[in-house]
């Protein structure tokens, strides 16, 4: 056998053993089918829960989800009042959101620069965090009303913290060798932070904006069993769906406002695989 007819077997043989990419369709179902499996084992436990566990006269309780369905969202008009709801506290969690984004990164951009600002201000950070919401939810009602303000108030002193936390650990992790290169071009501090330091802490603040995300809309709903001052939110519907014993249209208040934090938690994703993915593994998932 000659040197070419062994190369060409070679070759062949490298193609026929390599392994093939998994198709477009093939990826798309090893990412949804797992949820669905899932969706489709908590709706057979709840069916039987809720016929095994419960006598028909106490199955207000949980009721099963046929009946959820048709009471919360074939009902156009509970269910407009519940979509209305939710228009109400999205605006309070987006809001409560975008300015814990802008406080945190600032706050955490300071402390990155001076280690004297993250000794005054970080164990702060940390108090603030620990304090619960329910106790000091008097407090913002006697100081910002019992309306919009104080309902953005919980939202931002739940988000906070991870913004801070997250974007100050990415402004700290970045590379030694390029921190050195860029004082051997004698860079400034303006420099450094917008060329080397904030585009290297993107991947972990998107991280922050997504768990920070999910709280803020857990606050706007805090919120609501607080200040009842204005347009109801959905925090309000579930506290009056739960008063009159009408769990139906509760579960679907619960669900609907479970799927907006998943859509937030989603588009801060989207945006994190546009920004980051090219450069980054963590944007690329």
């Amino acid at each position: 056998m000659t040197a070419v007819d062994e190369s060409a077997s070679l070759a062949a043989a490298s193609v026929k053993t390599s392994p093939r990419r998994p198709s477009r369709l093939a990826g798309a179902v090893r990412t949804v089918l797992p949820p669905i499996v899932v969706f489709s084992v908590v709706v057979g436990v709840w069916y039987l829960v809720t016929y095994a566990f419960f006598a028909p006269r106490r199955r207000f309780l949980l009721p099963p989800p046929h009946q959820v369905v048709a009471e919360g969202f074939l009902d156009w008009a509970r269910f407009h009042e519940i979509l209305s709801a939710l228009v109400v506290s999205a605006t309070v969690a987006l809001v409560g959101l975008a300015i814990a984004s802008a406080l945190g990164m600032v706050f955490a951009i300071l402390m990155s620069q001076a280690s004297w600002i993250e000794r005054a201000f970080y164990p702060w950070a940390v108090v603030l965090q620990t304090i619960p919401i329910l106790a000091i939810g008097p407090l913002i009602g006697f100081w910002f009303g019992y309306g919009f303000w104080s309902k953005t108030m919980v939202c931002v002193l739940i988000a906070l913290f991870p913004i801070i936390t997250n974007t100050l650990f990415g402004l700290r992790s970045v590379d030694s060798g390029h921190h050195d290169l860029f004082t051997l071009r004698r860079a400034s501090r303006w420099r450094r932070l917008s060329r080397l330091e904030f585009p290297g802490a993107l991947p972990a603040v998107f991280t922050g904006l997504r768990i920070s995300a999910g709280l803020s809309v857990i606050g706007a709903i805090v919120g609501d069993f607080f200040f009842r001052q204005g347009e109801p939110g959905i925090g309000r519907l579930i506290d009056d769906y739960t008063r009159s014993l009408d769990s139906g249209p509760m579960f679907v208040a619960v669900i609907v406002s479970s799927v907006f934090g998943l859509a937030v938690f989603w588009l801060f994703g989207l945006a994190a695989h546009v920004i980051v993915g090219p450069w980054h593994e963590s944007g690329r998932r």
